[in-house]
């Protein structure tokens, strides 16, 4: 995979984003934004594809995390990365601190009395955005090892799904042998 597959990412609260990363020049940044503020407020995936590149979001809990892939690389790779990058930020802000998971799910624009944390804009920069390039190298360099992870993660899934049914049907035959024994012993008493 090529040097140039992931471009740019960052990580925002409403429109304020609070770090980036790129290694590249160009107006991603400003597009990216742009998207932003277009994104509705409720935990989704979306993707939207200009000039040869996909512009990628994951919005989750009040916070969005895009990265900037080009159109080549598909959806796969963006999204295990934006994954990525969701768990290592509410590890870091959120998930025992309390700030990234504390936000309401509703509205991506209101004000969650985060103070100046997560309002002013580029305020992680300095420490998540050598994260967020961390995280970039790192799919680049073995984007095979995350498509075991999804790989494994559907199979388990599916497997799931298998057991939940299995379990059902134990539980009807279990309801029908209860039928059985209380048909039985009627008939015996009759």
């Amino acid at each position: 995979m090529g040097q140039q597959s992931l471009i740019y990412s960052f990580v925002a609260r409403g429109s304020t984003v609070l770090a980036e990363y790129t290694s590249f020049s160009g107006n991603f940044s400003t597009i990216a934004v742009q998207c932003l503020q277009k994104l509705p407020a409720n935990n989704s995936k979306f993707t939207y594809a200009c000039d040869g590149h996909t512009f990628n979001f994951l919005v989750e809990e009040g916070f969005a995390y895009l990265v900037v892939a080009d159109e080549k690389v598909g959806r796969q790779l963006p999204f295990s990365l934006l994954e990525r990058i969701k768990e290592d930020f509410q590890r870091r802000y959120g998930a025992g601190g309390g700030k990234a998971d504390a936000v309401p799910a509703h509205s991506l624009n209101k004000d969650f009395g985060y103070g100046d944390m997560f309002n002013v804009a580029y305020s992680l920069d300095k420490d998540f955005g050598l994260r967020l390039r961390d995280h970039m190298q790192y799919c680049i360099d073995h984007p095979e090892e995350l498509n075991k992870v999804a790989k494994i993660k559907s199979q388990v899934s599916e497997v799931k799904g298998i057991m939940m049914e299995n379990i059902e049907k134990v539980l009807d035959r279990g309801e029908k042998i209860e039928l059985l024994v209380d048909k039985t012993e009627n008939l015996r008493f009759q």
